[in-house]
């Protein structure tokens, strides 16, 4: 997964498609565009609640906007992390300080940057940003995006453990701890 990692990239505001997309379009791009990462989809009974409780706005003649799709993003990556009562003070928070493209691509420099720190693809984390742009807001995405890098690796980490465990079960031998062969 690191080659995954270190390859990476969130399609940034202006490269979501504004076309309009019908919702099992959305679930698909947000799904293919994630699937790199291997622990997180949104299914469209997900984006029907979302917008049933006023996460995001209703699709306009079915069809989902960049706006919403953005947050999408957002919802399907931090909601392994967040309650969706904090995400939506997320979201309340940057609407007051930022537009949402410049939050959103803001979110994409922060996860692709703190995933490469986290993978040990890179000896430093970038502060992304200005430095005279500090707010509540910004530290709070920051903590966000770090708990969420985590469990990506965490989830990779085990996940790579269990490989070589399901190997020597399927060849019958009794799966040892590494280091115990």
């Amino acid at each position: 997964m690191p080659a995954c990692i270190e390859q990476f990239r969130m399609p940034r505001y202006r490269e979501i498609p504004d076309v309009g997309l019908y919702l099992d379009q959305t679930v698909k791009y947000i799904n293919r565009s994630l699937a790199p990462l291997g622990c997180m989809e949104i299914t469209a009974s997900m984006v029907a609640n979302y917008v049933k409780k006023g996460y995001i706005s209703n699709p306009v003649h079915k069809q989902y906007s960049a706006e919403q799709i953005a947050r999408l993003f957002f919802i399907s990556m931090a909601k392994s992390v967040l309650s969706m009562e904090h995400i939506a003070r997320l979201f309340e928070m940057q609407k007051q300080q930022y537009a949402l493209d410049v939050a959103y691509d803001y979110y994409c420099d922060e996860i692709e940057n703190t995933l490469r720190y986290t993978f040990s693809l890179t000896d430093h984390l970038d502060q992304a940003g200005t430095p005279e742009d500090r707010s509540e807001a910004k530290a709070m995405l920051r903590s966000t995006v770090v708990a969420l890098t985590h469990i990506i690796y965490l989830s990779n980490r085990f996940e790579t453990m269990k490989q070589p465990e399901e190997e020597c079960t399927a060849a019958g031998r009794m799966a040892l701890p590494a280091g115990e062969e």
